[in-house]
């Protein structure tokens, strides 16, 4: 019986009409493509505590996240490439042992060209006893080829692509907190053999520290995942890599320049949001956190990363407005 989920390959001699698509999916999902193939998947079924992004492809079409920690079952709220947070209000949305919840409620707009395809839809973080939700999260998602006509062209790499990640962030309540806490807002676990612990991986930072106790709970701009993913015909290792970027105008880096990061060696990473002081949102405020990912071959190119890093903080926030083209509810637009 067919998989209800997968979707056909196109033909090898068949052109997309645009590089870039976001399919909807039945099971409420979003298939990210660029040329026909699959990079990304969002998922936001209504029977996990919070929606996720997987597979994430590399250029050999081999995720480069799992689902879950390979060697603790308490750590499947590890869903790949997924929004959370430890303490929102005094409230766990990071672990799956409360009645926590994010949801999407509803998609905005989809915008498809051969540069880019866009994906704006909305998020609502509820307690699970009271169903008034108590933040808003108005999420775009951005797909790139790395040798795309675009303002985030990656230079010297045709196979990678990029995902760009913006949440604007509302209180549905008098006000909501994200409390200081290392765990938040994206986490980020890279598939077992990119995993220092149980694979052949590197954790490498901008400030060119490498390793869990070099790079635990300092600020840099990026983090980058890199391992062998399998072999070649030659029997030669074959490796790619994630590099997840932040912002430079994203809030919580303190008197930092950049984020401080919880890394493991056991194979996961994550920006930490609040990990000097709590973040506090008043109604009507919104907070913007814009994160990029990087999924490149071979190993961490660090003068890359740069590259790719300056570009997207050059690059202007989206946001979403009343459709001018006929038929067409939202559109989105950079500001």
């Amino acid at each position: 019986m067919a998989d209800k989920n997968q979707t056909a390959q196109p033909s090898q001699h068949l052109r997309p009409m645009t590089r870039c698509q976001i399919l909807p999916l039945p099971g409420r999902q979003f298939q990210l493509l660029i040329d026909g193939n699959e990079r990304t998947r969002w998922h936001f079924p209504s029977d996990v505590p919070r929606p996720y992004f997987y597979p994430i492809n590399g250029p050999g079409n081999v995720s480069l996240t799992r689902m879950g920690h390979p060697g603790a079952p308490n750590h499947d709220h590890h869903r790949s490439f997924w929004f959370a947070h430890h303490d929102l209000l005094g409230i766990d949305f990071w672990s799956e042992n409360t009645d926590a919840v994010i949801e999407q409620t509803q998609w905005h707009a989809i915008e498809e060209d051969d540069a880019s395809a866009t994906v704006a839809f909305r998020l609502v973080w509820r307690d699970g006893h009271d169903p008034s939700p108590l933040l808003t999260q108005d999420v775009f998602a951005t797909i790139r080829p790395g040798d795309s006509d675009s303002q985030l062209s990656v230079d010297g790499s045709p196979d990678a692509w990029t995902l760009e990640l913006q949440s604007d962030f509302r209180s549905d309540a008098e006000g909501v907190e994200f409390r200081q806490s290392n765990f938040g807002i994206l986490g980020l676990r890279v598939a077992k053999t990119l995993s220092v612990v149980f694979g052949q991986g590197t954790i490498t930072g901008a400030d060119g520290r490498q390793g869990e106790q070099q790079l635990f709970g300092r600020p840099n701009r990026w983090v980058d995942y890199s391992g062998p993913i399998g072999t070649d015909a030659q029997g030669q290792a074959v490796i790619e890599g994630l590099t997840l970027i932040d912002h430079a105008e994203n809030p919580g880096h303190g008197s930092d320049s950049a984020a401080s990061w919880h890394v493991r060696d056991d194979g996961w990473i994550g920006p930490s949001l609040s990990r000097h002081s709590g973040i506090e949102l008043t109604r009507g405020e919104t907070l913007r956190c814009r994160y990029l990912l990087l999924v490149h071959p071979g190993a961490c190119n660090p003068a890359q990363a740069q590259q790719v890093a300056a570009k997207f903080d050059a690059l202007p926030a989206l946001r979403f407005g009343r459709g001018t083209k006929p038929h067409q509810q939202f559109q989105i637009f950079r500001t």
